[in-house]
């Protein structure tokens, strides 16, 4: 008897609370499972009011799970058999399928649903008959009706029986994409991807902007951050990565400005060039990975000098949390150990020995009246690259700003 898994039924999680707008999350769900499973074409997904329906069509149900978990928008989901909506069928599908999973020590229990009415028993009479089938193959096993180690069940529908066992948990949150999209910055360090996770949980679509400042920092530096977003990705699918020149601004501000202002004036070119990003690929806010104290440019007497440039909301996921926080959901999301490689940002390379904890923002804008502050922009914009970044495939389908605008 063949037993292997033919659907996965997908519990939603916080959905459930959405009213009118259900259809519409329940849609995005849908889009970001197929791009989460882009891998196996044969896999077809089905999503209903109540749940969410994949088949497998025999692709193996392994690697399709663990995909799964990490999809935001589930809060669980249970890999089922289909068979005939036949009595016998089932009776004989049950008692094999406990003979397998039982090991001498479980207790059990059936819990049969039918959505078909006219099938030949009620759902309290399955649960009777099944049950007695079960011991009837194993006489030993203790049935427990809270609680029990093995909840096997049994659901008939109008297309056939689906029995299933395992409840796997989902990654809860929102799906990416229905609470709107915003600009993450994203540097090559332990952070910022911890704080594009977090807002992809509560349903933001993110694009990751990187400043890069060749020859300053290396080609490996980009290809890490390109590798840290290619990590996200497995949530949603799919991820944009705008790299933005930023050589020609750093030399300028390194030349042209008293050195304890370099990371003020530096982060605030960074905000400016992030925002208009954010308005041409129709981003609702910024998001990045500052965390309250932690260096010279967080404290919040630089953020407010730093954020004078934008009046764009900035989302700061990990604002209040310590470093070893921070550390524990890298290491979950496996991006830390990319994040430590040795490759510095552009940032970090022009890094001034003391820089201002508490910078005087008269003083910010009279130095930056040395710069040319527009020309910088807008050629750091005509030289933006963007690549699509998909799970196991990175930097896809580069191409010149101008034709994906």
């Amino acid at each position: 008897m063949n037993l292997d898994y033919t659907e996965i039924m997908v519990r939603y999680g916080e959905l459930s609370t959405k009213g009118k707008n259900r259809r519409s999350f329940i849609m995005r769900l849908a889009e970001n499972v197929k791009g989460a499973l882009a891998a196996f074409p044969a896999v077809t997904v089905k999503g209903d009011r109540d749940r969410m329906h994949l088949y497998l069509n025999g692709t193996d149900s392994k690697p399709v799970m663990e995909r799964l978990t990490k999809v935001f928008g589930i809060q669980n989901f249970s890999p089922s058999i289909r068979v005939e909506k036949d009595l016998d069928v089932i009776i004989a599908t049950v008692q094999a399928l406990m003979q397998k999973i039982y090991t001498g020590s479980e207790t059990f229990k059936i819990t049969a649903k039918r959505s078909d009415h006219e099938f030949v028993q009620t759902s309290d009479e399955l649960n009777q008959t099944l049950g007695s089938a079960v011991f009837q193959v194993l006489p030993g096993i203790k049935a427990q009706m809270k609680r029990p180690d093995i909840n096997l069940r049994v659901e008939i529908r109008q297309n056939g029986a689906y029995l299933s066992y395992e409840t796997i948990q989902g990654a809860g949150g929102l799906p990416v994409g229905t609470s709107g999209r915003g600009m993450l910055m994203l540097s090559g360090g332990i952070d910022s991807p911890v704080a594009g996770y977090l807002a992809m949980k509560r349903g933001v679509e993110i694009e990751a902007v990187h400043f890069a400042s060749p020859p300053y920092t290396s080609e490996q530096a980009l290809q890490k951050a390109k590798d840290l977003t290619e990590k996200l990705t497995p949530y949603v699918g799919k991820i944009q990565f705008i790299e933005v020149p930023f050589t020609e601004v750093q030399e300028e501000i390194k030349k042209h400005v008293p050195q304890g202002y370099w990371m003020t004036i530096t982060r605030r070119m960074m905000l400016r060039l992030t925002d208009l990003i954010r308005e041409m690929r129709r981003g609702l806010v910024i998001i990045n990975g500052e965390s309250l104290g932690q260096v010279a440019s967080q404290t919040l007497q630089s953020m407010v000098a730093i954020n004078e440039v934008t009046a764009t909301p900035i989302i700061r996921p990990v604002v209040t949390m310590d470093k070893l926080e921070i550390i524990d959901i890298a290491q979950d999301i496996d991006t830390f150990e990319l994040a430590i490689q040795p490759f510095e940002d552009c940032c970090t390379i022009f890094a001034p020995p003391q820089p201002k904890t508490r910078p005087n923002l008269e003083k910010v804008q009279y130095y930056e009246e040395r710069l040319d502050i527009d020309g910088m922009i807008a050629r750091s914009l005509a030289g933006l690259k963007i690549s699509e970044i998909t799970p196991g495939q990175n930097s896809q389908q580069e191409a010149e700003f101008a034709d994906l605008l």
